[in-house]
């Protein structure tokens, strides 16, 4: 009951904070990525996940480790972006990494011609005393990427094995 319940809200709930963190204050604690990946491995062992599948999610993980620090090299993401994109394709292994990225790289785009229409428009007035909406709206601020990442991973989530073992008939009945 407990694994149900790591695997139901775990990964979900570091997600959300991950996007809210990253709205509010733009930056994503070392935290959450460590926590994402910590959780990963107890989950993983205590689920049976063999040796070889979770060598492959390392693999995932550490192939998109290595293209978000290119992207953040390049100044396209920020370094806690490329770090929870990393941690949660080792959630996600080869078997959704693709859709997660797909939809991660959809939501990003929509995201950053949505910010940068906000920002051609004057901050009313009403809302110039909250500093995350400040520096959101800043011409030279960053994209707040980490909430595509989230937004990205919140979608395929529910397809993946962690959630499809949990027989969810059994906690609608207690």
């Amino acid at each position: 009951m407990i694994l149900d319940i790591l695997r139901l809200l775990l990964f979900p709930t570091l997600m959300a904070f991950a996007a809210s963190s990253d709205l509010l204050t733009m930056t994503i604690s070392n935290r959450v990525s460590l926590l994402l990946i910590a959780g990963f491995f107890v989950l993983a062992v205590a689920s049976g996940m063999g040796p070889t599948e979770i060598g492959q999610h390392i693999a995932a993980g550490a192939i998109v480790l290595a293209l978000s620090f290119t992207c953040f090299a390049m100044g396209w993401i920020g370094g806690g972006d490329a770090k929870v994109a990393a941690a949660s394709a080792l959630w996600f292994g080869f078997g959704h990494l693709l859709e997660y990225l797909v939809y991660a790289s959809l939501f990003g785009g929509v995201l950053t011609l949505l910010l940068l229409e906000f920002r051609q428009w004057p901050l009313p007035v009403l809302f110039c005393n909250q500093d995350w909406l400040l520096r959101l709206h800043g011409r030279n601020a960053g994209i707040p990427y980490g909430i595509a990442l989230s937004l990205g991973a919140l979608l395929i989530y529910p397809e993946t094995d962690w959630v499809r073992v949990v027989d969810l008939a059994r906690f609608a009945l207690q």
